[in-house]
C-alpha cells in the first residue's frame, strides 16, 4: 500500500511583478503541520531593467521564512529592520499581532542582470501566540546545522529533528530539512519524523514504491513514520512538517488566524492604514477587495 496520500504540483501565481510556483495552500490540503504557505520563486533571470518590487503589505498570525538558492532580496519592515538576505541564509519574520514589510531587489543590483531563486514559506502560529509582539530574526549560513550521512548532505533550516536543532526561533514542534544527494541513495528517516509530513522535490527525482517523482511536486505522506524513498544522484529535496494545530486556520490574503474576527480586524486596519509603517516606504499593496472596488 502506498504511503503517498496526495501529490501537489506547482501552480503559477503572480506576486506583483514576479511569477512564482505556488505549492501550499492547496484545495485538498490547506496545511501540512503548521506550514500554511509555500512559494517557489524562480529560477528567474532578470535583466538590468527588471527588479523584484513587492511594496509594503501586512501579515498577522504567522512567521515567514525566506530561503534563497540564488540572488538577493532587501527586506524592510515596520520594526525598522533593513536586512539583505543572500543564498544559504534565513530570514524569519514573526508577524504576531501585525507587521508590515517590503521585499525588493537591493539598490546595488537594480541596474544589472541578476538571478532570483528561492523558497518563501509561512508557518502559522499557535492560537495562544497569534497576537504576540512581532519580531525579526536573521540566520547566517554558517549557523545552520549541516552534516553528511551516506553521501547525502543534510541541512536543518528550521525546527528540531534527527538530534539537531536549528537556531531559528520556531513556536511549535516542526522541521524543515534540506537533503542533497551526490549518488543514488535510499533514505529511511521515518522513525525520526512526527506529525504531518511532506516532501518537496526541487531538482532531480526520487523513487517511492516503484513510482518516480520529479521536480516541482510535493508528496504528502499518509504516515510520516513510513518515510522511506530512493534519491537519484544530484537530487535536492525538502522534508517539512510537524504537529498540526487542534483548530483550523483561516487564510485570507496575507493574514492567517484561528478566528474570522482577527481577519476582519486586520482587513479594517489595512484599509484605514493604521498598521505601523515601514521607514522610507510610501507604496503599499491594496487589500484585494479594495482592488476590485477601484476597477
Amino acid at each position: 500500500m502506498s504511503n503517498i496520500k496526495l501529490i501537489i504540483e506547482e501552480r503559477p501565481s503572480n506576486i506583483g511583478n514576479f511569477m512564482v510556483g505556488r505549492l501550499l495552500p492547496f484545495r485538498e490540503k490547506r496545511m501540512v503541520g503548521p506550514f500554511a504557505f509555500i512559494d517557489h520563486m524562480g529560477p528567474t533571470c532578470m535583466s538590468d531593467y527588471e527588479n523584484l518590487d513587492v511594496p509594503t503589505h501586512p501579515h498577522i498570525g504567522l512567521s515567514t521564512l525566506t530561503y534563497l538558492f540564488e540572488g538577493s532580496i532587501m527586506h524592510k519592515d515596520s520594526l525598522g529592520t533593513e536586512m539583505e538576505i543572500k543564498p544559504g541564509q534565513i530570514n524569519w519574520m514573526t508577524a504576531g499581532k501585525g507587521i508590515v514589510h517590503s521585499e525588493r531587489t537591493p539598490e546595488y543590483l537594480r541596474s544589472s542582470n541578476k538571478m532570483l531563486h528561492g523558497l518563501q514559506i509561512w508557518v502559522a502560529l499557535p492560537k495562544e501566540l497569534e497576537e504576540m509582539e512581532p519580531s525579526f530574526f536573521h540566520v547566517p549560513e554558517n549557523q545552520i546545522p549541516e552534516w553528511e550521512t551516506d553521501d547525502i548532505a543534510y541541512k536543518l533550516i528550521a525546527g528540531e529533528v534527527l538530534g539537531k536543532k536549528s537556531p531559528v526561533p520556531v513556536y511549535s514542534p516542526l522541521y524543515l530539512l534540506e537533503l542533497k544527494s551526490t549518488t543514488s541513495q535510499t533514505v529511511t528517516i521515518g522513525e525520526y519524523l512526527f506529525g504531518e509530513s511532506a516532501l518537496y522535490i526541487l531538482e532531480g527525482s526520487i523513487e517511492s514504491e516503484g513510482n518516480v517523482f520529479g521536480p516541482k511536486q510535493i508528496l504528502i505522506a499518509k504516515d510520516s513514520k513510513l518515510c522511506t524513498f530512493d534519491m537519484v544522484a544530484n537530487t535536492t529535496i525538502y522534508i517539512f512538517g510537524g504537529e498540526p494545530f487542534p483548530e483550523e486556520r483561516i487564510i485570507y490574503w496575507n493574514f492567517v488566524a484561528s478566528t474570522k474576527e482577527l481577519i476582519e480586524n486586520a482587513k479594517a486596519k489595512w484599509l484605514t492604514q493604521t498598521f505601523d509603517t515601514v521607514p522610507g516606504e510610501t507604496e503599499f499593496v491594496p487589500l484585494p477587495e479594495q482592488n476590485k472596488k477601484d476597477k
